[in-house]
């Protein structure tokens, strides 16, 4: 409990005051965002794919134009996402996680997926950090109701993992956050947030806002 406590009032003490001063809780109106249409292409992009073009040339061969124009000429194609994966895999020889790499990419190129969007529609939010803070207690905190409220104050929240699972998932706001805790072996702490199932990109903005935010209060910034 020693350990805890100073850490639940840190984590506490620092969302408020960000809540108060930078407007970091998911509720708070999101940041001014930057349209990413691209010029300088074959074709006009929408937004830009999280793969360079030269690395997508250099691990199959063709660059995002070209795929994008071989999907489109597919006679048979809905932009149906599981589709156009099962294309590129039979017809063209791309390997599972390629296949699905070069499907998004097309997605993003040609507006039919937002950044952060899921094939289901959904939004995801991931932030990451490597802080010194005691493991074992901010876990604990974690799978303790009490515990979470210090740690995520102002929001309501639920256990959705069992206390012995490796990671742990909290529902809280609209879907649920997903927390690894790995040790990097130096006496810190690698943690990362996966934030699933938002319902919009600007859901995602403000849980990036929120979860960098944490982030620097469990490290004690």
């Amino acid at each position: 409990m020693s350990s805890q406590e100073p850490l639940r009032r840190r984590v506490r003490a620092g969302m408020e005051a960000a809540a108060a001063t930078a407007g970091v809780h998911p509720d708070a109106t999101p940041a001014d965002r930057v349209d990413p249409t691209t010029s300088g292409h074959a074709r006009p992009w929408v937004s830009q794919p999280e793969m360079s073009d030269a690395a997508v040339r250099t691990a199959t061969g063709r660059g995002w134009d070209e795929w994008c124009d071989l999907i489109d000429a597919w006679p048979d194609h809905t932009g149906e996402h599981a589709a156009t994966a099962s294309l590129l895999e039979d017809q063209y020889g791309l390997e599972g996680w390629w296949a699905q790499s070069v499907t998004v990419g097309y997605e993003r190129i040609t507006g039919r997926r937002q950044r952060h969007e899921r094939p289901d529609g959904t939004f995801t939010a991931s932030k990451s950090r490597t802080v010194t803070v005691d493991a074992e207690a901010l876990r604990e905190l974690l799978l303790d109701d009490g515990g979470r409220a210090d740690l995520f104050p102002g929001l309501a929240t639920e256990l959705r993992s069992r206390p012995t699972s490796k990671n742990v998932r909290i529902a809280m706001g609209s879907g649920s956050a997903e927390v690894s805790l790995e040790p990097t072996g130096d006496g810190r702490v690698k943690v990362t947030v996966q934030h699933d199932r938002l319902p919009s990109a600007d859901d995602v903005d403000r849980w990036k806002r929120y979860w960098e935010a944490w982030l620097t209060a469990v490290d004690g910034g």
